[in-house]
C-alpha cells in the first residue's frame, strides 16, 4: 500500500474532526428541540438520544470516509491513547492534533452562523458547551464530570484498541466505535453533555465565552489521561500481538 504523506493525514484529520463537531454539535443546536413557526405549540425534535446518534454516526461516517488515509482518530485523547499504546508514532502528534482543533474551529464557526439567523443567538454555546457545576445539565460537581470523563473516555479507548487489534474481525471497526461513541453519549449527556474529545470541545466554549473558557481545563485534561491509561491498559491486557500496526485505529 502506498504510504500517505503527513499532509494528506492532517487534511483527512481536518475534515474527520470538521463532521464530527458539525454534525455531532449541530445536531444538538440545531435539532434536540424545535418549535415550528407554523405550529408554535408543538414541539419537535431528536432529543438526547438523537444527540447521541448524531455523535455516534459522525465517527462511524468518518471513519469510512477518511480511516484508511489518517487512521481516522478525529480526537486529540484517541491520538494520545494510540501513542501510548505504541499504535501511533510520537510525531505525528502535533500535526494530528493542529489539524484537529482546526476542524473544530471551521465546524464550529460555521455553526455559530447558522444560528445566528435565529433570534437566540446564544443557541449553540449554550447546547453544545461542557462543564461542570452550574454548567452540568444534571449540575453535577467537578470531581463527578472528571471521573466520568477519564473512565469513558478510558473505555472509548479499549473499545478503539481492541476494534482494531489484528486479531479481531476486520472491516467492522467502523461500527464497534460508532456505537461506542453512541453509548457513551448516552450515559453522560446530564452530566458534562459528553466530550471525551477536547478538540471538540474547545470551539463552542471558546465562542460561548465566561465560565466555559475557564473549565475548558478538565475538558482538556480527563480525556487524554483517560485515553492515555488505555493505551497503556490494553497491552497489558490484550498481550503485545495485539498491538499491529497495519491496522490503524478508526474513532473519534
Amino acid at each position: 500500500m502506498a504510504q500517505v504523506s503527513l499532509g494528506r493525514k492532517a487534511a483527512a484529520e481536518f475534515l474527520g474532526t470538521f463532521w464530527l463537531t458539525f454534525g455531532g454539535c449541530g445536531s444538538a443546536a440545531l435539532a434536540v428541540a424545535f418549535q415550528t413557526a407554523t405550529e408554535p405549540r408543538l414541539l419537535i425534535g431528536i432529543g438526547l438520544t438523537g444527540v447521541s446518534l448524531a455523535f455516534g454516526l459522525t465517527v462511524l461516517t468518518g471513519a469510512y470516509a477518511f480511516g484508511h488515509i489518517s487512521g481516522g482518530h478525529f480526537n486529540p485523547a484517541v491520538s494520545f491513547g494510540l501513542w501510548a499504546g505504541k499504535r501511533f508514532p510520537g510525531s505525528e502528534l502535533v500535526p494530528y492534533i493542529i489539524a484537529q482543533v482546526a476542524g473544530a474551529i471551521v465546524a464550529a464557526a460555521i455553526l455559530a452562523l447558522i444560528t445566528s439567523g435565529k433570534e437566540d443567538f446564544t443557541l449553540f454555546a449554550r447546547l453544545t458547551s461542557n462543564g461542570y457545576g452550574i454548567l452540568s445539565p444534571g449540575k453535577y460537581a467537578l470531581y463527578s464530570c472528571f471521573v466520568a470523563e477519564v473512565v469513558l473516555t478510558f473505555m472509548f479507548l479499549m473499545v478503539i484498541l481492541g476494534a482494531t487489534d489484528s486479531r479481531a474481525p476486520a472491516g467492522f471497526a467502523p461500527l464497534a466505535i460508532g456505537l461506542g461513541l453512541t453509548l457513551i453519549h448516552l450515559i453522560s449527556i446530564p452530566v458534562t453533555k459528553t466530550s471525551v474529545n477536547p478538540a471538540r470541545s474547545t470551539e463552542p466554549a471558546l465562542y460561548a465565552g465566561g465560565n466555559k473558557i475557564w473549565q475548558l481545563w478538565h475538558i482538556k485534561a480527563a480525556p487524554i489521561l483517560g485515553g492515555i491509561i488505555a493505551g497503556v491498559v490494553y497491552p497489558a491486557v490484550a498481550g503485545e500481538s495485539g498491538a499491529s500496526g497495519e491496522r490503524v485505529s478508526r474513532a473519534a
